[in-house]
């Protein structure tokens, strides 16, 4: 499969799903081969449907979940028309697809599946995080056949949304279907297939149980006879990781100008000197350089230099000379990680506060004689002052 265009140290391959804001392709990290899912959101759309807020809160939301049956998000990308969400792929797919052809699964795999879904409601609530649209699509399986969780509030912020739309407008059509199931809901009306057994009737009616007084808890769910069986319990765990938002607000900025990150350090050495502590800045967060000017250049990540494809990265650093020994150091950023530049400003700030061979030589020059009379030496001192 071939990969076109890239974000950050990702490339972009083949869509693998599609919504109404957004889109999901297949990636790579291009530093280590593995494979990731990127979701790309319209920022346009978001912004047209007064979705910034949720769209931020959401990111928020999943970087407190570290459940090995939670699909876990890497990395957040903002630009100046998308917000790359970059997530853990799962190959195996929707659940949903998975029953569409294998029409039913044995009673050891749906008890696995319980299992795992069952832990992951609970981690998820003992964390005040509501996942409101629990269904097949959004329950995913990896190679093993174990759980993963997708779409968190996201997804159905979305389809609230549409739901609404086309509410308003087959009001009539629709009314007496949601009358319908409201009334099965209250009064428990379903059926179950004839191969379910007598104990996961039993489990299905107090989960089904209209009145939320009556109605079986998660803990008592647990301890259910039906659910003991082959129980190994999945649990969270804690992670530093950390999503940097600030790429996505940036990409959320109304003017163009707004979204660009400047900084400006100062530099006691020559501007060659103040060139060559850059290259070393960029060498450290494995950035490549290239010279646009004698006193300007701009950086990117070294693996798109080398396949020269479309790079959605904007650094830049001019060298303002201001006297032999002092430079000024203007570094922007206008699309790209902010990850990266902010370790660049950090890693050249660190390179600046050490004084060159030359500065040092030329301060050790000047000292006080340690012959003379006291006025002489006066004098001296006075012309060092000035």
């Amino acid at each position: 499969m071939g990969y076109g265009n890239s974000v950050g140290t990702y490339q972009l391959g083949r869509t693998i799903g599609e919504g109404t804001f957004a889109k999901v392709k297949l990636g790579v990290n291009s530093t280590n081969g593995h494979h990731v899912a990127i979701k790309i959101v319209d920022k346009d759309r978001v912004m047209q449907s007064d979705l910034k807020n949720q769209v931020q809160r959401e990111i928020r939301t999943m970087k407190l979940l570290h459940h090995p049956n939670i699909v876990q998000i890497h990395e957040v990308i903002g630009t100046k028309t998308k917000i790359y969400m970059v997530m853990e792929y799962i190959s195996g797919g929707q659940l949903a697809d998975k029953l569409s052809y294998a029409k039913k699964l044995s009673e050891s795999e749906a008890r696995k599946i319980f299992h795992q879904l069952i832990d992951t409601v609970d981690y998820c609530h003992n964390r005040g995080v509501y996942h409101r649209d629990l269904k097949p699509e959004n329950l995913l399986l990896d190679a093993k056949g174990n759980l993963k969780v997708s779409d968190f509030g996201l997804s159905a912020l979305h389809k609230v949304r549409k739901a609404c739309a086309n509410y308003l407008s087959q009001v009539k059509e629709i009314t007496p279907l949601i009358m319908c199931v409201c009334a099965k809901i209250s009064t428990a009306e379903y059926a179950c297939p004839q191969w379910f057994t007598k104990s996961q009737k039993k489990l299905i009616s107090r989960i089904l149980e209209p009145n939320p007084r009556k109605r079986i808890t998660i803990p008592e769910i647990i301890e259910d006879e039906w659910f003991q069986i082959d129980y190994m319990p999945s649990c969270g765990y804690e992670c530093d990781e950390k999503i940097f938002l600030d790429d996505v607000n940036a990409a959320f900025d109304a003017d163009e100008e707004d979204k660009k990150q400047k900084t400006r350090l100062g530099s006691e050495h020559t501007v060659n000197e103040t060139i060559r502590k850059i290259k070393a800045a960029a060498m450290d967060v494995s950035l490549s350089v290239e010279r646009m000017t004698n006193s300007k250049m701009k950086m990117h990540p070294k693996l798109m230099m080398k396949r020269r494809t479309r790079s959605y990265y904007d650094l830049s650093a001019e060298v303002i000379e201001v006297a032999p020994m002092n430079c000024v150091v203007e570094i922007s950023k206008s699309v790209g990680e902010l990850r990266l530049y902010k370790e660049f400003c950090k890693s050249l700030s660190s390179l600046l506060t050490k004084k060159s061979e030359l500065s040092l030589t030329k301060k050790s020059e000047v000292s006080l004689p340690t012959q003379g009379s006291e006025n002489e030496k006066k004098q001296q001192l006075e012309v060092l002052e000035i």
